[in-house]
């Protein structure tokens, strides 16, 4: 048995339990050891029990004198109760619905039992302690002892891990080897790999466990800027074709335009262009707010490629954001002789330059010959892009919009023909905070467009409490009155089952409104005399499509949706969002809501409903209300709501840990430089082979690409 072995072929874990273990991302025993505990319980409290406090947690230990369960017919649940005695006194003990306690727990056991004392009328008494048999020599697992507690799934508890582990570790930790450099540990004075991995899982003090979290947290930081900063320079040493600027052309259009670009755009336009003309690919990251005007600075980008006779690719994460760009795009560029395609799963469209710009209708043969023949200019779609029969003539650059986190496996497929590496151009109206930008999206270079076009007026953001709805209805009504529309967002798609069969987080997405639901609700009984719509992602896409196109006709007053228009829906008419559940986003994703309106010269507004009385969805949403700067905001959210919950990281397959490290922007700082020396000093790790293989097996657990 080594650290590989899978984790079927351990003792005691068979098909059921090897099934919840992969669940969680389980699968050898190595990725057991590196399953970490995300909070711990402090029992080591060890009292006499004369000395027990009423809802106080105390671990005690002493001799069961009686156990036995009975079932409360009236309240349909077993009562296992106890009584326990240590020299100083004796203490009534009650389980609720755990019957099976009597086959292991006998009359005459010596346990520990770790809990709280409750005082009701029949006495006080310990109340589902946590339980564990032995002595005072005893090695204890889960009682008198700090008692790491697990991300876990349906019936698989930290206590069944603490058990498996304990003896694993013990039998394994010579074949633990260090792989962080010696002079790392030495001058961040890091505990060693064998001890930190035992002081996490079973800690002797909060104090160990602290700095045993510090050692993995640095850990697994430093591999990834590792990563990131190995990317970088893999990337600058491959060739990409250079593209100078053609600054007449790129002059011609910026005064076609029936606006006037921003300066921000103009910088972003800039420094992309300045990366077209190096003779290595360009690996950037725009980011903008939503209407900020990213996707002209990206038609920039694609012109500058297409004058030079080489193609665009300009990759949407839907088939409705991909028609929406393709229309876009075709307007920006209708006086520049450009063939543009949409290549979507089920739709293929073409815009000739020699039909005076006129779409039609493509078959998909034909249109996979232009591509191949270079004869299309920009082909926009989904991930339609990089099917195998996708084969383009000379591809030159590569869109991907909110998408970004997948450029190195996407360009790689678009460009699996080619000689030469694409550059690459990702888009994203998620503002990143500076720890992100320095460790996840390290190997991008950033360009902001923090400004947005002149003329907005400022959205009325408000929040609407539980005794605010009929007369905001009627506000909303009075909006649809003067010919505006409604945007209504709800978090959830499905009506909820029978509620007892259900998690408890199961529980509480159930008690979120249901889009179906709330179009029910508002259809028949808020606005009967309304037209109203309902969107959301399990409709097929031509269902979406027709939907979408009747809200943009104004052939709809209100559409209520999922999250789903979250990503570049564009209603200049529409003038109200309103969100129910907000305190079920984060302040990125509520601020991205809300940029879908105000989009016209109107006044418009977005409105929270939350019926949430915690203090951090206040502290959340009154930040909302008070800054309209989507960068500060996604601070904010990284500071109040942590990392793990910041839009898209959950996908990454980073741990828990060290995503919570990314509020530490110092500690970010410290591993990039680290890497960055190390790399200097050694840039193909020849001297450090564990970092080495290390880092490849990182590189296929992290699935950065």
């Amino acid at each position: 048995m080594n650290l590989s072995t899978p984790i079927e072929n351990i003792a005691r874990i068979g098909p059921v339990f090897k099934k919840k273990l992969k669940k969680l991302g389980i699968k050898t025993i190595q990725d057991l050891f590196f399953h970490f505990p995300h909070r711990y319980e402090d029992f080591s409290n060890l009292i006499p029990i004369s000395e027990i406090k009423i809802n106080e947690i105390c671990t005690v230990h002493g001799k069961i004198l009686e156990i036995k369960t009975t079932r409360t017919w009236k309240r349909r649940m077993f009562l296992t109760q106890a009584v326990i005695e240590d020299k100083t006194g004796a203490i009534k003990v009650i389980w609720f619905n755990q019957p099976y306690l009597t086959k292991t727990l006998k009359k005459g056991n010596n346990v520990f039992l770790s809990g709280k004392a409750i005082i009701s009328k029949n006495g006080v008494y310990l109340s589902n302690p946590i339980h564990e048999k032995g002595d005072l020599s005893s090695n204890l697992t889960h009682t008198g002892r700090l008692i790491p507690v697990y991300p876990e799934t349906a019936g698989l508890s930290s206590r069944w891990l603490r058990y498996i582990l304990k003896p694993l570790l013990t039998n394994l930790e010579n074949q633990i080897k260090e792989t962080l450099p010696e002079q790392l540990i030495k001058e961040y004075n890091l505990m060693p790999v064998k001890k930190a991995l035992w002081q996490v899982h079973f800690p002797s003090s909060v104090e160990l466990s602290q700095k045993a979290q510090d050692r993995f947290s640095f850990e697994q930081l430093f591999y990834i800027q590792l990563f990131v900063l190995r990317e970088r320079n893999r990337l600058n040493q491959e060739k990409a074709v250079s593209l100078p600027i053609k600054l007449k052309t790129i002059q011609d259009f910026v005064k076609s335009l029936s606006f006037k670009l921003t300066d921000a755009q103009k910088k972003s336009a800039w420094q992309i262009l300045k990366d077209l003309e190096r003779p290595r690919p360009m690996n950037r990251l725009l980011e903008g707010d939503v209407g900020s005007g990213k996707t002209v600075v990206a038609a920039i980008a694609a012109l500058n490629t297409i004058k030079h006779g080489y193609q665009t690719a300009f990759m949407a994460p839907t088939e409705v954001l991909s028609k929406q760009h393709f229309q876009e795009i075709a307007k920006l560029l209708q006086d520049f002789k450009v063939n543009i395609g949409l290549l979507t799963g089920k739709q293929d469209q073409f815009r000739s330059k020699k039909l005076k710009n006129q779409v039609i209708e493509i078959s998909r043969k034909k249109l996979l010959e232009k591509i191949a023949s270079n004869e299309m200019d920009i082909l926009i779609g989904t991930h339609a892009l990089i099917q195998d029969k996708v084969k383009f003539g000379k591809l030159g650059l590569v869109i991907l919009d909110e998408q970004h986190r997948f450029g190195v496996e996407q360009r790689a497929k678009l460009c699996k023909s080619q000689d030469i590496i694409p550059h690459l151009l990702s888009m994203t109206a998620t503002p990143i905070p500076r720890t992100l930008a320095l460790t996840v999206y390290g190997d991008l270079d950033l360009s902001l467009i923090d400004e947005l076009p002149k003329g907005r007026k400022k959205i009325i953001t408000q929040v609407i409490k539980p005794g605010q709805r009929k007369k905001t209805y009627a506000f909303i009504k009075k909006e649809v009155k003067k010919k505006r529309q409604v945007f209504v967002i709800c978090p959830r798609i499905e009506k909820s089952n029978n509620n007892e069969e259900l998690s408890e987080a199961q529980i509480s997405w159930a008690k979120v409104k249901a889009v179906e639901e709330e179009y029910e609700k508002l259809s028949k009984e808020i606005f009967p005399d309304l037209n109203i719509g309902i969107l959301h992602g399990k409709m097929a896409t031509k269902e979406k499509e027709n939907i979408m196109r009747d809200f943009k006709n104004k052939k709809t007053d209100i559409l209520v949706s999922t999250s789903v228009i979250e990503v570049g829906i564009d209603v200049p008419n529409a003038t109200v969002m309103m969100i129910e559940g907000a305190e079920r986003f984060g302040l990125a994703q509520l601020h991205q809501f809300r940029g879908r309106v105000g989009r016209a010269g109107y006044q418009s507004y977005c409105l929270l409903f939350t019926d949430s009385p915690a203090k951090k969805t206040h502290q959340r949403l009154k930040a909302l209300i008070s800054s309209e700067d989507g960068f500060a905001l996604a601070e904010k959210d990284l500071e109040i709501r942590g990392p793990g919950d910041f839009k898209g990281t959950r996908q990454w397959g980073i741990p828990d840990l060290m995503m919570s490290c990314l509020k530490d922007i110092s500690l970010v700082e410290k591993t990039r430089e680290s890497a960055k020396q190390i790399l200097i000093q050694d840039p193909q790790l020849k001297k450090h082979p564990a970092l080495r293989d290390k880092l490849s097996r990182f590189r296929q657990r992290i699935h950065l690409e």
